[in-house]
C-alpha cells in the first residue's frame, strides 16, 4: 500500500532538500515548494491533494501565514494536516499559526526523528478523525435509510390513495364533501411527506457541519424573543392541522443575542409540536422567556403525558422515540435530535424537567452579550 503524499514548502534549498530525503528514506512520497505561492499553484493544478503540509513561516512570496489562511479557506484542502517549520523562541509566529488552527510545529534545529514522529502523529490523528468521520455518516445514512422505509410509506399510502379515489371516480359523482375529504388526505400525506424530507436534510446538514458554516454567515441580534416564540408556535399549528391553542409568557426587557433566527424557529417549532402531540386536546401549551446574567431562557411547556426519568438521557438520541405505544403516527424520532444540534450551534444548552402524566417543560440556554 502506498504511503502519505506529503507537500514541503521551504525557501532553504538545503533544508528543503534535507526533509525530502529523510521522508523519502522512510516510504513517503514528497512534493516540494520554495514558498507559498507556489505551493498553492501545486495544490490547484494537482489532481489530488497531499495528505499532510510541513511549511516554512518566513518565505518570500506569500509567507507560511498567508499560505495557511489560503488553505483552510478552500473546502477541498479544510482537513489536511498541517505543520509550522519555526526558529526557536518566535511565540508570535506560533500564536498567529494556533489561532488559523495549524495543527503542530517544528523547532529549527530539529532531529530526523522529530521530523519523523510529528508527521506520523498528525497523519494517524487525520486518520483516525476520518474514520470517525466516516463512521458517523454511515450510521447516519444507514439510520435515515432504515426509518424512510418505514416512515415514507404512510404519507406516500395516504397519498396514492386518496388520489386512486379521484381518479377512478367521475368527478361528477363525488359531493363536495368527498372531494373536499380526498384532497384533504392527499394533503395530509404531502405535508407530512414534506416534514419527514427537510428534516432529514437538516439531519445531514448539522452532521457533515454544513449547517455550522450556513450559521456563521447567517447570525445576527435578535431583540424580540416573543416574535420569535409565537412564530414556532404558529408554524407547529399549520404542521399538526388540529386546532389548539398556546400562550405567551414572555418577561419584560430581555437582553438581545446572537442566533441564526430561522434554525432557532426550527428548533423551537419541533417542541411545541412535540406539546401539542403529547398533551390532551384541550390542554394550553405555554411558551416563555426569561433571561439572568449569563443566558436567556425560551421554554416551552405542556400538561401532557411526561417522560419517564429513565428515559430522559436518551431522548436526544437520532429516531429515539417516546410513547411510541401511544401514539403510533407520531413521527420519526427525529425532532429533539435537531433540538440538540441547533441549540448546540448556538453554543447553548438543551435542559428537560419531566413528570409522568404531569408535563414536560424543555428550555433552551443561549449565552447574551
Amino acid at each position: 500500500m502506498s504511503r502519505a503524499t506529503i507537500l514541503v514548502v521551504e525557501d532553504d534549498p538545503n533544508l528543503l532538500e534535507g526533509i525530502r530525503t529523510i521522508l523519502e528514506l522512510d516510504g513517503y512520497e514528497t512534493i516540494t515548494a520554495e514558498n507559498g505561492q507556489q505551493a498553492l499553484e501545486l495544490l490547484h493544478y494537482n489532481g489530488s491533494h497531499p495528505d499532510l503540509i510541513i511549511s516554512d513561516i518566513m518565505m518570500p512570496n506569500m509567507d507560511g501565514i498567508e499560505l495557511l489562511k489560503a488553505v483552510r479557506k478552500e473546502p477541498r484542502w479544510l482537513m489536511i494536516p498541517f505543520i509550522y517549520l519555526t526558529a526557536k523562541g518566535d511565540k508570535t509566529d506560533m500564536q498567529r499559526g494556533k489561532r488559523l488552527g495549524v495543527d503542530d510545529y517544528l523547532i529549527k534545529p530539529f532531529e530526523a526523528e522529530d521530523l519523523l514522529i510529528a508527521v506520523e502523529s498528525r497523519l494517524r490523528r487525520h486518520e483516525a478523525l476520518n474514520a470517525i468521520h466516516e463512521q458517523r455518516v454511515a450510521n447516519l445514512k444507514r439510520n435515515i435509510l432504515t426509518i424512510l422505509n418505514h416512515e415514507f410509506r404512510t404519507p406516500l399510502t395516504f397519498i396514492v390513495a386518496y388520489a386512486d379515489m379521484l381518479t377512478n371516480h367521475n368527478a361528477n359523482e363525488l359531493s363536495d364533501q368527498d372531494l373536499l375529504a380526498f384532497l384533504k388526505g392527499v394533503k395530509s400525506g404531502a405535508t407530512r411527506l414534506r416534514y419527514l424530507i427537510e428534516n432529514f436534510i437538516l439531519l445531514v446538514e448539522l452532521e457533515t457541519g454544513d449547517a455550522a458554516r450556513t450559521f456563521e454567515w447567517r447570525r445576527m441580534p435578535i431583540y424580540d424573543a416573543g416574535e420569535l416564540l409565537a412564530e414556532a408556535a404558529n408554524r407547529a399549528l399549520m404542521s399538526i392541522e388540529t386546532e389548539r391553542f398556546f400562550t405567551l409568557n414572555i418577561s419584560p426587557n430581555l437582553p438581545l443575542f446572537v442566533a441564526d433566527r430561522e434554525y432557532l424557529i426550527i428548533a423551537l417549532t419541533q417542541l411545541v409540536v412535540n406539546a401539542f402531540k403529547f398533551s390532551p386536546p384541550d390542554s394550553p401549551v405555554i411558551l416563555g422567556a426569561n433571561a439572568d446574567r449569563d443566558e436567556i431562557h425560551l421554554w416551552v411547556q405542556d400538561f401532557g403525558l411526561g417522560i419517564p426519568e429513565h428515559e430522559l438521557e436518551a431522548i436526544w438520541q437520532l429516531f429515539y422515540q417516546v410513547h411510541r405505544e401511544h401514539d403510533q403516527d407520531q413521527g420519526a424520532g427525529s425532532g429533539l435530535a435537531i433540538v440538540h444540534g441547533i441549540t448546540r450551534l448556538h453554543g447553548g444548552r438543551i435542559s428537560v424537567q419531566s413528570e409522568v402524566n404531569y408535563g414536560s417543560i424543555f428550555t433552551i440556554s443561549l449565552p447574551v452579550g
